[in-house]
């Protein structure tokens, strides 16, 4: 009986002690840098003409799972596709277009009529698509952030498809460090905010009811 208990105790021992061994081999979890998307635009709304009178709902876009994710993601050379060590998004990279998108028709001003996804609010357009890339690329010694939306305007009351439009900016950066990426990743989703809501706005107005006149 007492070598039943030596036994016991002597593997008890040992487990504990390839417990404590593995507790203080396995790597500590870096702390990372959590990064928001910078904008260029000034808070001011552009002038322009009265509100249009229709409803526009943004939805996240599209995104594989590389992309949506809140890593940094850059493409250091050919198909290979990685992120920046210890740094990251604040949200999910189709979060932060989409709202990027949002801010940049509430500062343009001509569709006032705004929801996002996450309700469920009923709208006369609805503007989604797929993200195809939200990266930097490296092509020998050079680096630019690529920002690609494969954009579709959607009707609201019968879902039908009335337009659709790839959009791709390109950003060159003379500093591949992760602050000067992230300022880069801000000015190629400016960009490409402006083009895409320039072609939006033209669609709905060819595709909008017409409005009732006054009596």
């Amino acid at each position: 009986m007492k070598l039943a208990y030596r036994v016991v105790g002597h593997l008890t021992l040992i487990a504990s002690f390839v417990l404590t061994s593995a507790c203080s081999i396995l790597p500590k979890a870096e702390p990372a840098d959590i990064y928001r998307l910078p904008t260029t635009q000034s808070s001011a709304p552009a002038p322009h003409s009265s509100p249009l009178p229709w409803s526009l709902r943004l939805a996240k876009p599209r995104a594989s799972e590389a992309l949506n994710s809140p890593n940094i993601a850059v493409v250091p050379q050919g198909d290979l596709i990685s992120s920046y060590k210890a740094s990251r998004w604040s949200d999910p990279a189709p979060t932060l277009l989409r709202n990027r998108l949002f801010d940049g028709f509430q500062r343009d001003g001509r569709v006032q009529l705004l929801s996002t996804d996450d309700s469920n609010l009923q709208a006369d357009f609805e503007l989604g698509g797929e993200l195809q890339a939200f990266q930097t690329e490296y092509q020998g010694n050079a680096v630019e952030v690529v920002v690609r939306l494969d954009a579709r305007l959607v009707r609201g009351n019968d879902q039908r498809i009335i337009a659709s439009r790839r959009f791709e900016v390109r950003q060159p950066l003379n500093d591949p460090k992760v602050p000067a990426v992230v300022a880069g990743f801000g000015q190629a989703s400016d960009k490409l905010t402006g083009q895409v809501i320039g072609w939006a706005v033209e669609q709905e107005q060819r595709s909008a009811p017409p409005q009732p006149k006054n009596q």
